[in-house]
């Protein structure tokens, strides 16, 4: 396990920072993106078996310029961990074209540039591909008619990733977290919208970035070898439920 490589996005922090560190304790070493400079080199600071590489997964070039960067570093690519995005909610009516685009860059276009760079490099390992995408992109929710629609856009073309390479070994699957205990969650988050979100998952809490780390973790294994083409929400439950839950139990 020592000579595997992973490729993590949006490494800096949360759901990233957390798979980059549990993929570290068990053996990878792993090149850690993101394009927040500052916040990228203290996250990686001091992890040893990690590499920063300063990159936006939304423009092509850059893209394009880093891959061959971490090939180059590292020798060889056995997983890539699609999971930079950004979030901006709004009503459909308020949600103007360039918000449109900025979500579709990241969340979609960065997830097929990545995916599409690395190709090469996961043929040689046989490796697999991880893509996150969201709760809400397998149910409407409130706000989100580009951040779900990017979303769910990221589960089709995992769906196709999978389909496509997998007659050279390559994986691909999808986890879909739910409501995360993040820093920035916390901050934006009221507690009536906290307890809304508690009523209506079953297991009556948010998840944390390490319990989305260790699907990811498990995903990108040995263990995982004849799983591709799978969206797995973890979410305490959420997705399944669908309505009345809350109800149910007062």
């Amino acid at each position: 396990m020592s000579s595997k490589v992973a490729l993590v996005t949006g490494a800096a922090r949360g759901i990233g920072l957390a798979t980059s560190k549990l993929l570290l304790e068990r053996g990878w070493r792993v090149a850690m993106l993101d394009r927040d400079s500052d916040e990228l080199m203290s996250a990686s600071a001091g992890l040893e078996g990690a590499t920063p590489f300063l990159c936006d997964v939304s423009i092509q070039a850059q893209v394009e310029e880093t891959l061959p960067a971490i090939s180059l570093e590292f020798g060889r690519l056995d997983a890539v961990v699609n999971n930079a995005g950004v979030a901006e909610f709004g009503p459909i009516e308020a949600t103007d074209f360039s918000t449109w685009r900025r979500v579709m860059e990241t969340n979609l276009d960065g997830v097929f540039l990545v995916s599409q760079a690395a190709i090469p490099a996961l043929k040689e390992t046989r490796g697999a591909l991880v893509n996150i995408a969201s709760i809400s992109g397998l149910r409407a929710s409130t706000l989100r008619v580009a951040y779900g629609t990017s979303k769910a856009a990221v589960i089709q073309l995992t769906k196709q990733q999978a389909a496509e390479l997998g007659e050279y070994g390559i994986r691909a699957n999808c986890v879909c977290p739910g409501p995360v205990r993040t820093k920035l969650a916390m901050a934006v988050h009221s507690q009536e919208i906290i307890d809304a979100y508690h009523d209506a998952i079953p297991l009556n809490r948010y998840g944390s970035e390490m319990e989305i780390a260790e699907v990811i973790a498990f995903l990108v294994s040995e263990q995982a070898s004849y799983v591709t083409g799978q969206i797995i929400a973890s979410d305490g439950g959420f997705e399944s439920t669908g309505v009345g839950l809350p109800a149910l139990r007062k």
